[in-house]
């Protein structure tokens, strides 16, 4: 199929970006984890291991989004090349600030896994005040810098319905443990911040 439908040539300019982008994501997550290491942790109340499905459901559409051979001809200096560079940078850097802001304001709430503990506090400040889910809209920005690295960008067809399914059953679970722990307050966010963005949707 690849020989009707070629991946999109890329230049190296994107590649190296992609590498650094991955490398800061990657340092990222390091933090927020050391964050939740820090705090002391309150005893669970809530959680809902079914997501672990849904993140590697995810995984698996951010793959998809990355899977296949690299075409490596454009020139580095031609005007092509450093614009996917540009993109894929702009996007890397989002995503990369977006997660930190992210986990920061979390603070000791964050985990890979929907959970909440007995002292867990509704976040509703940092990307929390635009957003419900800044750290979904973070990954998704990371799968586009991928495929825009790659030249994949004819896998996203399948990469995106995947990745947002995955997304979506993450997130109806974590709506309702956050709505079992906090209410009406809960609620009364829902009805002022959309889930991923804003003033839409």
């Amino acid at each position: 199929m690849s020989r009707y439908f070629p991946n999109d040539p890329v230049g190296l300019p994107g590649l190296a970006v992609i590498c650094v982008g991955f490398l800061g994501f990657f340092i990222a997550l390091l933090i927020a984890r050391a964050r939740v290491v820090r705090a002391a942790a309150a005893p669970m109340s809530q959680s809902a291991p079914i997501t672990r499905l849904w993140i590697v459901v995810q995984g698996v559409g951010i793959g998809i989004a990355g899977f296949g051979p690299i075409r490596v001809t454009l020139d580095p200096m031609s005007s092509q090349a450093i614009a996917e560079a540009i993109m894929v940078g702009l996007l890397m850097a989002g995503a990369v600030g977006l997660f930190n802001a992210s986990s920061r304001a979390m603070g000791k709430n964050w985990a890979v896994v929907a959970q909440t503990r007995s002292d867990h506090v509704l976040v509703q400040n940092g990307p929390f005040a635009w957003v419900r889910n800044p750290i979904y809209v973070a990954m998704s920005f990371f799968m586009f810098a991928m495929t825009i690295a790659f030249g994949h960008s004819r896998n996203l067809v399948v990469a995106i319905p995947v990745f947002a399914l995955g997304t979506w059953m993450r997130v109806v679970r974590e709506e309702g443990l956050l709505r079992s722990q906090f209410g009406a307050a809960y609620d009364d966010y829902a009805a002022r911040v959309k889930r991923f963005v804003p003033g839409l949707f």
